[in-house]
């Protein structure tokens, strides 16, 4: 929705896109076609789910890259187009000597920091990594998270992650909003969704996640399953499953509001301590 590249059976209903152009806010939604490319890739860059798939197989990666670069900066000579490649191979500990392979030449590692190669192409303001380390194993996963957190840091861009697993979340984010069934539910800075959950979905999610400490006991699930979005429920679309769901859950949408200074919650009923101190003794 951000890049403006939904599939033609995906609507757009309504709302703003703010995004800051060295001062001036512009409004993504607004724009033509022809304007918004100008925005694609240079203003916001995106590491797709399933990176490793993301790479044309018959053309090689520089090349892939160069005609990012191209698209947007005509005028650089392809000398220079290959001198950053090749920078931006080193930024996330590629050899360069490789830039000029195929695809299937490269790990499924080497892929993924291809791709990420690629979405720094054009020096973005904004990256959006959607799943950036699926499919890999934990090692080469923690190793390109923290190259990503360090490049963030190096080229003072912002970041958002989409992910469900909670560990990666965890690791790489300042502030963490919380979506079921295609609506934020709560939205806090790290600590606060981690350490304080005030939405029954967020403190159920949390305790559904295993732990390496402590003694052995039964995995904890929610119960239930999530809505069909083609026939919603009324009230709150987590009622159903929601241990402390009431009539009103079940027959008014709550309202997506700041329940206390930068933690916004969508619950008619949002979790006190006392709560969840009486969730764990249970």
């Amino acid at each position: 929705t951000l890049l403006r590249i939904l599939p033609e059976n995906a609507e757009f209903k309504g709302g703003h896109v703010w995004f800051n152009d060295n001062g001036k806010m512009v409004d993504l939604v607004s724009l033509s076609e022809e304007e918004m490319r100008h925005y694609r890739w240079k203003g916001i860059s995106m590491v797709f789910q399933a990176a490793m798939n993301s790479l044309n197989p018959v053309y090689r990666v520089c090349d892939q890259i160069v005609e990012a670069i191209l698209n947007h900066y005509p005028d650089t000579p392809i000398d220079e187009a290959r001198a950053k490649v090749a920078k931006l191979f080193e930024l996330v500990t590629l050899d360069p000597k490789r830039m000029d392979q195929y695809p299937h030449q490269y790990s499924g590692g080497m892929k993924q920091r291809a791709v990420i190669a690629l979405s720094l192409s054009c020096d973005p303001r904004v990256i959006i990594a959607d799943e950036p380390t699926t499919a890999l194993d934990v090692i080469v996963q923690d190793k390109i998270l923290r190259e990503l957190k360090k490049i963030q840091k190096e080229l003072n861009m912002a970041m958002i992650y989409i992910s469900h697993d909670i560990a990666v979340i965890a690791e790489v984010s300042d502030k963490i909003a919380v979506m079921y069934a295609g609506k934020f539910v709560e939205q806090a800075d790290a600590t606060t969704v981690f350490k304080r959950p005030m939405h029954p979905y967020t403190f159920l999610l949390m305790n559904a996640f295993p732990s390496h400490v402590g003694e052995k006991k039964k995995l904890f699930t929610i119960p239930g399953e999530p809505p069909n979005l083609l026939n919603p429920p009324t009230g709150c679309r987590f009622a159903p499953r929601c241990p402390w769901a009431t009539d009103k859950c079940r027959t008014e949408e709550p309202e997506y509001k700041e329940v206390e200074k930068g933690h916004y919650v969508a619950c008619w009923h949002p979790l006190t301590e006392e709560v969840r101190r009486d969730a764990f003794r249970k």
